[in-house]
């Protein structure tokens, strides 16, 4: 009889049900589905990492290492594995405007790759190539296909023996100003020892890869000790692809505990005011029930399976919702697929999901439990009596003159409101969550525009980006400012604390690189001190007046610095001028880029020049 009721009942209420169970399933379905996401990169990644050996630490030299060097490194204690590392970006004859990080480890046991197609790798191989399957792909290149690589006056020709992917470049971009990959125009590729042996007469490693259980801090003093000097290291969390990874599980993580906490609320909110509007429509048939007979026990029953249906059904069609989430953004044609470049695209459910779906129906149930066990309190009569909001004071404003230019239907709410104080209460936070996720995306899709504006628009005020080649003479790096007509820089790598951090030094005289302060306000800069990021000003607690002090790697001087402002910033650095360098004794340094309004198209080529990128690549 009352499992004919359920069912009954539900069709009578079936708008509420829906909308309930609307609720639910939105609620549960972003719960689920982004933190199926954050576990499913973590685990995605992990995996790409595990297989290619990713390198734990790297330590970096321009003069490039001898295997000397590394036997050195390898013999102190607690190295796993070392390999000396070349990665240049080479551009391909049969692909003008095309390039590739042409790559070359010394251990196949080291920062190495999996093999998607195609031949094993095999390290005494004299012909070689392994590319990235993305950029062939984009590019139509096959196995069997001849590529000739060249960089500066080297040359490396082979033939395509496997499409491969890496976790070094699991997020593959040219350089630090390309924010996403371009698969189409930038790939990489992978070359035995012995072929960089025979195309190059001088073997050039300027980096050596290491696997080490050790603490960056523990790594450092170590190696320090070795060579007898500060050298610059790079632990596997200062490396793109490996931040960026964590980057994204840790903004996953946030989602997943933001925003389905306010769908939930809202659903949950939702449940309390509609069960009790249903327990009070049915309050009369509950007094009927009692005075049937039934027990108190089977009405509960009765009438908690409503909401435990309701929370069953939502949950659902909820785990359903967020399983289609964590496929939409994790897939290779999703918006993750177009940022990380993964052999594999599993998706995984974190264990505390099922475990809080659980409770969540439990409580919706005790919700449904607690809604009618008001109703069932007293004898059969009182049960079938109609329902009568408790009695209630008179407001305060119902005290004054005001109350009487109140109309009827004003006079009716305010009374409404105080007399159902939870109610109320809850409607406001079911507002205010709303209001939050409504301001919130579109606040980020102006924030977004913002920061376009602000840094790619504005502060970068030039056409074309110039990158002057290492063997390029003092007189040639001027002649080529002076050409163009444009601003240079000059970036050092140093150390400060633990933290690797790049000075950069600045000319600026035709307005063509800007610098956003705080309020977004662009900073002319001054001789009087060094301008810090946000991030480092945050970090080291510094604010203007202050002093630090820095260290540039492979010396033993220690410069002090006054920080002259604070300034918003892409990546964590440090700016100053060639003047403020030449007062505290930094004059060892080259131009490095140019920025220029002259087009990509109108610079000629030349030995002086290792690359041009226009403002839109």
């Amino acid at each position: 009889m009352l499992f004919k009721k359920l069912w009954r009942t539900i069709k009578i209420y079936k708008a509420q049900f829906i909308s309930m169970i609307i609720m639910i399933a939105i609620g549960i379905g972003i719960f689920v589905g982004f933190n199926m996401e954050w576990v499913s990169i973590d685990k995605n990644t992990t995996y790409l990492f595990d297989k290619t050996n990713f390198a734990d630490y790297r330590i970096v030299n321009e003069n490039g290492f001898s295997s000397q060097e590394a036997d050195l490194v390898k013999s102190l204690n607690g190295i796993d594995k070392v390999s000396r590392y070349l990665s240049v970006n080479a551009e391909i004859t049969q692909y003008p405007e095309k390039t590739v990080a042409l790559t070359v480890t010394e251990n196949k046991d080291v920062s190495s790759f999996m093999v998607i197609k195609g031949e094993e790798y095999d390290e005494t191989s004299l012909d070689g190539i392994w590319i990235s399957d993305k950029f062939a792909n984009k590019n139509k290149i096959k196995i069997g296909n001849e590529l000739s690589f060249t960089y500066k006056s080297i040359t490396v020709s082979g033939k395509v023996k496997g499409l491969v992917k890496s976790g070094e470049y699991m997020i593959n971009v040219k350089d630090e100003a390309q924010l996403m990959p371009d698969y189409a125009k930038h790939g990489f590729a992978y070359v035995s020892p012995a072929l960089y042996q025979a195309s190059s007469p001088i073997l050039y490693y300027p980096q050596l890869n290491i696997i080490s259980s050790l603490s960056k801090k523990e790594f450092k003093e170590k190696v320090d000790n070795a060579f007898g000097k500060t050298c610059m290291i790079l632990s596997k969390d200062e490396v793109g692809s490996y931040s960026s990874a964590q980057g994204e599980v840790q903004e996953g993580q946030t989602m997943g505990a933001i925003l389905p906490v306010l769908f939930l609320l809202i659903a949950v909110l939702t449940m309390v005011t509609t069960m009790h509007r249903i327990t009070v429509k049915e309050k009369t048939q509950i007094g009927t029930l009692k005075a049937l007979g039934f027990k108190d026990k089977s009405i509960l029953r009765h009438y908690s399976c409503y909401a435990l249906i309701i929370g069953i059904i939502g949950s659902i069609i909820g785990i359903g919702l967020g399983y289609f989430i964590g496929w939409y953004i994790m897939n290779p044609k999703g918006s993750m697929g177009t940022y990380m470049d993964l052999p594999r695209w599993k998706l995984y459910m974190p264990w505390f999901v099922p475990v809080i779906i659980v409770l969540i129906n439990v409580f919706l149930t005790f919700i449904g439990f607690l809604s009618v066990k008001k109703m069932l309190k007293g004898t059969p009569a009182d049960a079938l009596r109609p329902y009568t909001p408790k009695k209630m004071r008179k407001l305060v404003v119902e005290k004054t003159k005001l109350w009487n230019k109140f109309s009827f239907g004003t006079k009716w709410n305010l009374r409404d409101v105080f007399r159902h104080k939870a109610r109320t209460a809850m409607s406001l936070l079911g507002i205010i969550g709303c209001m939050i996720i409504l301001v919130a995306s579109l606040g980020m899709k102006d924030t977004m525009n913002g920061f376009i504006k602000t840094y790619y628009n504005d502060a970068m005020n030039y056409s074309s980006h110039i990158f002057i080649s290492e063997e390029a003479t003092t007189e040639q790096r001027e002649s080529i400012v002076k050409e163009y007509n444009g601003d240079w820089s000059s970036s050092i790598a140093i150390q400060m604390g633990e933290k690797t951090l790049s000075l950069d030094i600045y000319n600026v005289t035709h307005d063509k690189v800007r610098f956003p302060d705080k309020n977004n306000n662009f900073i002319s800069l001054k001789d009087n001190g060094a301008y810090i990021c946000m991030r480092i000003a945050d970090n080291y607690h510094l604010k203007k007046g202050d002093e630090f002090k820095v260290s540039p790697y492979g010396q033993s001087v220690v410069y002090t610095l006054r920080v002259a402002g604070i300034m918003r910033s892409v990546s964590e650095n440090i700016v100053i001028t060639p003047e403020y360098a030449s007062s505290i004794g930094i004059t060892d340094y080259k131009i490095d880029s140019v920025y220029t309004d002259t087009a990509k198209t109108a610079i000629f080529s030349s030995s002086a020049i290792k690359n041009v990128q226009s403002k839109q690549d």
